[in-house]
């Protein structure tokens, strides 16, 4: 989860919530032919619809980022009484809490954060096995495809000549990884160069599927989630996926002598 203060970025969205209150520094209204004319004119010269001034235009990148932040929590906050504080802090007025009651207002927040993003992600990762296991079993039957003893499964599309990589090779490598549902999540194709990676750094399944291959080869994986990331998976895959990829393998790389 993504911190929630930001000193810094809270404080000048304080003056843009004010100023905003306050009826001050608002956008030129481009709605009326007055406003029109005057957007136009700041638009020429800086390129800005709307935000003639320097001021205006950091006040408007401003509120923009510390939006995307919000948004992720927009169901837990008020923004009228976020307005509210904001104002008093700025107008020198009397809090309704000190320091030390918001610390402990946020820690106690921060937990409850922790805890609902623990929870979607136990809920997902048990998802996410159901639907492996369920793929994996039906998979494993089709005509061509291969599981090996740890459960790795793969399909030979094209078989290679060269040689094999060994456990303490690299390899060179073109590949496309995808989750089940056909999301791409890389891709060295699309990045236009080939990968070359050590077999000892890469996932178990991974590691395993390519000392199948011999160079020229390229086959399909389909990786279970205990030979990939597990429930520790980056965000743009998410816990217990399988997961499926196209390799080429097209070079072997040894490690330098005496390595």
């Amino acid at each position: 989860m993504k911190p929630f203060a930001r000193s810094t970025a809270l404080a000048v969205a304080t003056l843009l919530a004010l100023s905003a209150c306050k009826g001050e520094n608002k956008p030129v209204d481009v709605s009326s032919s007055s406003s029109a004319e005057a957007g136009k004119a700041a638009t020429d010269k800086t390129g800005y619809p709307g935000l003639p001034t320097e001021k205006e235009q950091v006040s408007y990148a401003i509120g923009t980022a510390m939006g995307k932040q919000l948004s992720e929590i927009k169901d837990e906050v008020n923004v009228d009484t976020v307005v509210k504080a904001l104002r008093t802090q700025m107008d020198g007025g009397k809090s309704l809490i000190n320091d030390e009651q918001a610390q402990q207002i946020m820690q106690a927040f921060s937990q409850k954060m922790q805890a609902k993003q623990i929870a979607k992600m136990m809920e997902d990762a048990k998802a996410n096995q159901e639907k492996g296991d369920k793929f994996l079993a039906e998979n494993g039957k089709k005509a061509g495809v291969v599981t090996t003893a740890s459960g790795l499964q793969y399909q030979v599309l094209t078989e290679g000549k060269g040689a094999k990589p060994a456990a303490s090779d690299g390899v060179k490598v073109n590949y496309k990884g995808t989750l089940l549902d056909g999301t791409e999540f890389d891709s060295s194709y699309k990045r236009g160069e080939p990968a070359v990676l050590p077999l000892q750094g890469v996932i178990p399944g991974w590691a395993e599927g390519l000392q199948l291959m011999s160079v020229g080869g390229k086959y399909k994986f389909w990786i279970p989630a205990k030979l990939a990331y597990g429930e520790q998976a980056p965000p743009m895959i998410g816990p217990n996926q399988v997961l499926e990829f196209e390799v080429e393998l097209l070079d072997i790389v040894k490690p330098p002598a005496g390595k």
